[in-house]
């Protein structure tokens, strides 16, 4: 696609960047066909092409309006496109740096701001948000429909974690969110590493991996809590800790791109790197270790809801599958399983319609071959999936310490 940005653009930090995608992309449409919001929408504008007409546009010198940022907020950043497409346009850095110029040329109204501002203020401070759950399960029949589906149906209680220290060690991200949806998550993957031989060391300087911020307004928020992570896994990478492994993999897809987001930062770039090198989904690790030792023989009836992040960001679609189907799961045919859930971090409180006619469409496939349970990667998708009332939604790893003899 031919482009000449304007002057200014010319001058953003990511110019080069962003001419660069521009340049890669053919306009062919076969993004359009496997574009979550295009397909309910059918507007060219709300799929992958025209947003990336108008992110050109923008970059060109044209005007800057509210319908530009609408159509660029509607995007869930779920990167089926990237998967999809032919010439391997970066899709989601483009969105990324087209968003940040927008946002910057256009307020949002009051609500807009309030609401996005409120989230940043909650969502990454996990003592914060275990508190604000907390009261909203107190008062949770006074609470709206749309507040009341967001707090957890059944919270299963962590079990103690192991305390022996193994000679192999990783580190592991606790999560926002995670601790308080969903507890026994990150305790259930602790006690199966440690059945393997590999014990998980506590970092607790870590905190958010970012990403919320990043991607609500606040990019140079996101990368400073990607830099306080990095000082506070440092000194474990330094000893020999072998990965840093994460159990969301929202939060995975965004700590592998810290390399590309902070290679300009030339206190940070080589670390990061290596940060980024490091990272682990949880299925990484265990699909490289003798799960036979483990002695799991389970037969529950099963449905994968694969998160976009792990299948279209981090390309380990069919991984956890594999993995399940190993240790004896029965997992059921799940059609349009590419399609996002909807939940998209924040995107079902920032564009709650859309979120939910996803949502709704991803449990009829999910459901569609009548499993015991759905299990799926990412806390943001098993509470968005889950808070529909429907069938229960867990994350893979406790159904498999659930196994455990």
């Amino acid at each position: 696609m031919q482009t000449t940005l304007s002057e200014r653009a010319s001058k953003l930090p990511r110019a080069a960047e962003a001419e660069s995608i521009l340049r890669t992309c053919v306009h062919c449409g076969f993004c359009n066909a496997t574009c979550p919001t295009y397909q309910l929408l059918g507007d060219e504008l709300d799929g992958p092409r025209g947003r990336i007409y108008l992110i050109k546009q923008v970059l060109e010198g044209n005007d800057v309006t509210q319908k530009t940022q609408q159509h660029l907020d509607r995007c869930l950043s779920c990167r089926n496109c990237e998967t999809t497409c032919p010439s391997g346009v970066d899709y989601h850095n483009l969105l990324d740096i087209g968003r940040a110029v927008v946002d910057a040329a256009v307020p949002r109204p009051l609500g807009q701001r309030l609401l996005r501002e409120g989230l940043r203020q909650t969502v990454p401070h996990p003592e914060l948000f275990k508190s604000l759950v907390n009261s909203g399960q107190v008062f949770r029949a006074l609470l709206p429909g749309n507040l009341q589906c967001k707090l957890p149906r059944n919270v299963y209680p962590a079990k103690p974690r192991p305390m022996t220290l193994r000679e192999r060690q990783v580190l592991m991200l606790e999560g926002c969110v995670q601790p308080s949806l969903s507890p026994n998550t990150n305790a259930a993957a602790a006690r199966v590493l440690d059945r393997l031989g590999i014990s998980v060391i506590a970092s607790p300087e870590a905190g958010c991996c970012g990403a919320v911020d990043y991607h609500l307004d606040a990019q140079a928020a996101g990368l400073d809590r990607a830099r306080r992570n990095i000082d506070a896994w440092w000194p474990s990478l330094e000893k020999g800790a072998e990965a840093i492994v994460q159990t969301a993999s929202g939060c995975g897809a965004f700590i592998k791109d810290y390399g590309h987001l902070l290679a300009s930062d030339p206190a940070y770039a080589d670390k990061a790197k290596k940060v980024s090198a490091l990272a682990r989904d949880l299925v990484e690790v265990l699909r490289d270790e003798p799960l036979e030792q483990l002695g799991i023989h389970a037969s529950q009836r099963l449905a994968f809801h694969c998160p976009c992040t792990l299948q279209h960001g981090q390309k380990l679609g069919g991984a956890v599958e594999a993995l399940l189907t190993g240790l004896g799961f029965n997992l059921t045919s799940v059609p349009d399983g590419h399609l996002c859930c909807g939940s998209a971090g924040t995107y079902s409180l920032t564009q709650p319609e859309l979120s939910r006619q996803l949502r709704d469409n991803k449990l009829d496939a999910l459901e569609s071959g009548h499993p015991e349970v759905i299990v799926t990667a990412n806390i943001g998708c098993q509470s968005h999936l889950d808070g529909a009332g429907r069938t229960p939604v867990r994350h893979w790893i406790e159904l498999v310490e659930a196994n455990l003899p």
